[in-house]
């Protein structure tokens, strides 16, 4: 019974426990301040972005062009970069994080399990602007020769690897944004991993099946509903990276196929422009991609949220 009905339905608890009530009452006061946080901060991103809503309207978001001088401003170069950047961290880091949660948990002896865990908690807390520098000193270089090298010289006829050689770019912004979320991922994934009943592994492997069959089978198939979730989270957080992506990605608003160019993201144009920002306009078409970058992030998580909740049920009844 929840808490109010039940002291309504007992008045003489109602006036012995005024403590309870009052717990009470402050925690729920607490909990609509949250949301009352959350309504302030989409209000005053709203409010002020009008200006550039109202001048630019829809095709704000797009026009590729950015161009403060001519106040001609619009978001699809930075939406692009984002979601590219984004789309290939998972490409890269999804099919690792899986693999190293697997090994974690089912595989490896507990030797060396504890430290490769203490390992990928580390990653985990390390800072952002530590990725940034380790990204614009030693990966980078190493992404321009001999990676992008050899991708140029041998694959050059596809649209992906034409252009200069800068090793600042979308390619080492991908690669940096995937270490950074595989420890998210494969925590996530290595808990969902262990909530498996035993006895379902036990039931695999006694009708016969391979160590690889009951992974696939029995963990992979059971827990595939973790394992979007922490798809999903590990794409919120590439989506709102924001210095080590600006330190390694070229900051170039730009729409180009090529991961060698330097582009740009919505979160870098940020933390690049917004401190100086020299026009109310600029300022305000500054604020309009921060709500496109908080309505993407609101969609994706969202997402996440229907995806696993729909793949639950259809486990549940399959």
């Amino acid at each position: 019974m929840p808490l109010p009905k039940l002291f309504n339905s007992y008045p003489k608890i109602k006036e012995i426990h005024i403590s309870d009530r009052l717990f009470f009452h402050i925690l729920q006061i607490l909990a609509l301040l949250v949301l009352a946080a959350f309504a302030a901060l989409v209000l005053l991103i709203f409010l002020e972005s009008i200006p550039a809503l109202k001048k630019f309207g829809v095709s704000f978001f797009f026009n590729p062009e950015w161009d403060s001088w001519k106040e001609d401003f619009g978001a699809l170069a930075m939406v692009w970069g984002t979601f590219i950047s984004s789309i290939l961290a998972l490409l890269i880091a999804v099919p690792i994080s899986i693999g190293v949660a697997l090994f974690l948990n089912e595989l490896a002896p507990v030797w060396l399990a504890k430290p490769l865990n203490f390992c990928l908690e580390m990653l985990a807390a390390i800072p952002s602007i530590v990725y940034g520098l380790w990204g614009l000193f030693v990966l980078a270089p190493i992404i321009r020769s001999p990676i992008q090298e050899f991708l140029g010289k041998y694959f050059s006829f596809l649209p992906f690897f034409k252009g200069p050689q800068y090793g600042i770019g979308m390619m080492s912004a991908a690669v940096v944004l995937a270490i950074m979320i595989i420890p998210t991922i494969s925590s996530i994934c290595k808990e969902v991993f262990r909530s498996i009943p035993s006895s379902h592994k036990e039931a695999v492997l006694g009708i016969g099946a391979t160590k690889w069959e009951m992974l696939k089978t029995a963990v992979l198939t059971g827990g595939r509903a973790g394992i979007i979730g922490a798809c999903i989270m590990g794409l919120g957080r590439a989506l709102g990276e924001t210095m080590a992506v600006t330190m390694v990605i070229g900051n170039k608003p730009s729409l180009s196929l090529s991961l060698f160019e330097p582009a740009q993201t919505m979160a870098s144009i940020l933390a690049n422009q917004y401190a100086e920002a020299d026009s109310a306009l600029h300022l305000s078409s500054l604020t309009a991609v921060a709500l496109a970058l908080f309505i993407i992030s609101l969609i994706v998580n969202s997402s996440s949220f229907i995806l696993v909740w729909n793949t639950q049920k259809k486990f549940s009844r399959g």
